[in-house]
């Protein structure tokens, strides 16, 4: 046979091509190329993980239970009771006021991360419930940016105070975030203060918050609203910090403590309240917010100030005098109830 007809035969049969020398290349022969991003490395015991096993188990390792950093959108999902997310300020969007320029314009960078992620902005705010309990929810998503705080992240945080303060709702946080957007120079900074100001605003008013550390929560946002909520909760294994810890090695030139600024390392410290795994964070929170709600003026609204001692004292003394009033199955109304009566929905 000619190595003419040997080519017409191997092309009419599909089952390869004549090469320059005559041999035929069998192309259906060849390995096919594995799909990417089936599989993740844990970074806690170092083993081989099928994604959508660990995506089902809420993005926990089936093997040594450590925590990785879950999507915004996922964390809503599995905080919120299903149907009752409703998000807010998703319109705010990020501007590039001082032309910063790196790789490339800042811009450019925020309208490709827009597109790759399908949201505006780190911060993915709104309303919801925990177990029946009506929250104003703030999360910051680390795939956008890395979670970093900009203008856009600041007055969210602020505008979710102001929602729950005059709502009468517990504020709930959840971090993920490498910290201050440094394309934003020093108008990034100013959050840190902006947020904390809200914080403290809403303390004062009679407010409730919860701040949720997840892996990882450094710089800026670390040293802002994480800390200077009523109660500080983080996940377990979570980096939680200032700077890195190999910055701070090499900056101070000494070893750094077994397990430094992880979330069990900041418990024994005193800077996280308790350490709660995913698993169990809604009940968690459900519980807190009950606590909560039992605190003094807890749910005053705008331009009321929480009773003072004095006055619970004389009020609590008036309600001793005065007939009841109750009708049955009032009792049965948890201070939870009192907080979802106090927005009026």
């Amino acid at each position: 046979m000619t190595e003419t007809s040997m080519s017409k035969d191997a092309s009419n049969s599909g089952d390869g091509e004549a090469g320059g020398d005559g041999r035929i290349n069998r192309l259906r022969f060849r390995k096919k190329d594995m799909p990417g991003g089936l599989w993740l490395k844990c970074e806690s015991c170092s083993g081989t993980i099928y994604r959508k096993e660990v995506v089902e188990k809420a993005y926990t390792c089936p093997a040594c239970g450590f925590h990785f950093t879950m999507p915004g959108a996922d964390r809503v999902r599995h905080t919120l009771d299903e149907g009752t997310w409703e998000e807010l300020f998703s319109e705010i969007e990020a501007m590039d006021r001082l032309g910063f320029v790196d790789s490339g314009p800042y811009g450019d960078k925020i309208e490709r991360t827009v597109k790759r992620t399908g949201q505006n902005e780190a911060l993915i705010a709104g309303r919801g419930e925990v177990l029946g309990r009506p929250v104003v929810l703030g999360v910051l998503d680390f795939k956008f940016l890395g979670g970093s705080m900009g203008e856009v992240v600041g007055e969210k945080i602020a505008l979710c105070c102001d929602v729950a303060r005059k709502e009468g709702k517990p504020l709930l946080l959840f971090t993920a975030s490498g910290g201050a957007r440094m394309h934003e120079g020093m108008l990034s900074l100013m959050q840190m203060a902006k947020t904390c100001s809200a914080l403290s605003k809403l303390n004062e008013d009679g407010g409730f918050s919860i701040c949720v550390l997840t892996h990882p929560t450094t710089g800026g946002v670390t040293a802002s609203f994480a800390m200077v909520c009523d109660i500080t909760l983080a996940e377990p294994g979570a980096l939680i910090g200032f700077a890195g810890p190999r910055v701070i090695a090499s900056t101070i030139k000494q070893e750094l403590p077994e397990g430094f600024q992880r979330a069990e390392f900041l418990l024994e410290k005193g800077q996280v309240d308790v350490i709660v795994s995913r698993d169990e964070m809604r009940n968690m929170l459900a519980r807190l917010i009950d606590f909560g709600a039992c605190r003094p003026g807890a749910g005053a609204t705008a331009g009321r100030r929480p009773a003072s001692s004095s006055e619970r004292a004389s009020s609590s003394g008036a309600e001793q005098e005065a007939p009841s009033t109750s009708v049955p199955g009032d009792e049965a109304k948890g201070s939870s109830g009192d907080v979802a009566s106090s927005d009026g929905s």
